[in-house]
């Protein structure tokens, strides 16, 4: 493919680009023949996701860009995007409890550089009442994250010893890490088209994930695991974790969802097939089993884009049978 030109709309500039096999001029993004620039579209699905009744939508947007919405343009943009943004299902229900500002909670945290800690409370407490999830055990989550805004350990943070960066080899023997499509990809497959700037890939569909699916309950969850950590886990569980650990470790789990009976550990890789971030992901789920007191066997980790999802066990890479 090359690029060849762009094409004038209504609202914004689109690229198209020329296949050189079939010698056919395109345009790449997945929802076509919008007036509105997909920015527009996404924010208004997450307005009215939020929270905001269609005709906040449609003054936000008014404010925020300048464009004026038609009512029935908003809503077949909803009914269209329905079948990806699955909050739906549950959102009446969720207006009843929350306003639009209660229903994320969010904190800014100054880990060296700066994180934005965001929890959906409604999804939160709505997918922790299942019955698969009332166990005792899953309030510690709940715990865990009302402590990152109130009393948290920030100053660990200030170490330049990242879980990213730590190199451990793990015994893959028993562990089974498949390719496949699902939810996560078709998601980012929409929502990084209508990004520009590649910097900006991560945060935009971590919050679009968070406002407008139906199992992430969180992102940038801070994470830290001390030697001491380390130590329960080997004697007293009899777990096999190859690393010796002097300082603490610290991280933040880009996407945390609750599905299937499981935490699954998200973290969103560029050419994920070509990344094998298992190191980083294993020591996002002990830490968080340390921190929250849930069973590594309650957690599932995975990283992706928007072709790729690669998952795996934890527990498998630590405890042979």
């Amino acid at each position: 493919m090359v690029r060849r030109g762009r094409r004038q709309n209504k609202h914004e500039s689109i690229q198209l680009y020329l296949c050189k096999d079939c010698h056919k001029t395109f345009n790449p993004k997945i929802l076509k023949s919008k007036q509105y620039p997909l920015k527009v579209v996404f924010d208004a699905i997450s307005f009215y996701n939020l929270g905001h009744s269609k005709a906040d939508a449609r003054r936000l947007l008014k404010e925020k860009y300048g464009l004026k919405v038609n009512p029935d343009t908003l809503t077949n943009w909803i009914n269209e995007l329905s079948p990806l943004c699955r909050y739906s299902r549950f959102r009446d229900q969720a207006r009843k409890h929350y306003s639009p500002p209660q229903l994320i909670q969010t904190a800014t945290l100054n880990h060296q550089q700066v994180y934005y800690f965001r929890m959906h409370q409604a999804k939160l407490n709505y997918l922790l009442s299942q019955p698969e999830f009332r166990h005792p055990r899953y309030h510690g989550l709940i715990d865990y994250f009302d402590s990152i805004t109130n009393d948290y350990p920030h100053c660990l943070f200030q170490t330049d010893k990242r879980s990213s960066q730590t190199k451990i080899n793990f015994d893959f023997n028993q562990a089974q890490i498949p390719r496949k499509e699902n939810h996560a990809t078709r998601l980012a497959q929409l929502v990084l088209q209508a990004v520009t700037d590649n910097r900006m890939r991560h945060e935009a569909l971590q919050q679009f994930m968070l406002v407008n699916d139906s199992v992430t309950v969180a992102m940038e969850v801070p994470i830290y695991l001390k030697p001491q950590d380390l130590i329960h886990f080997n004697q007293k569980l009899k777990f096999t974790i190859p690393l010796k650990l002097e300082s603490t470790l610290t991280g933040h789990i880009d996407i945390l969802q609750i599905r299937n009976g499981l935490i699954h550990i998200l973290d969103f890789k560029p050419n994920a097939r070509k990344e094998k971030p298992y190191p980083q992901l294993m020591l996002y789920a002990l830490a968080l089993s340390r921190l929250t007191g849930l069973r590594l066997y309650d957690f599932k980790c995975a990283w992706f884009d928007e072709n790729d999802y690669f998952e795996f066990f934890p527990l498998h890479l630590v405890h042979k049978r």
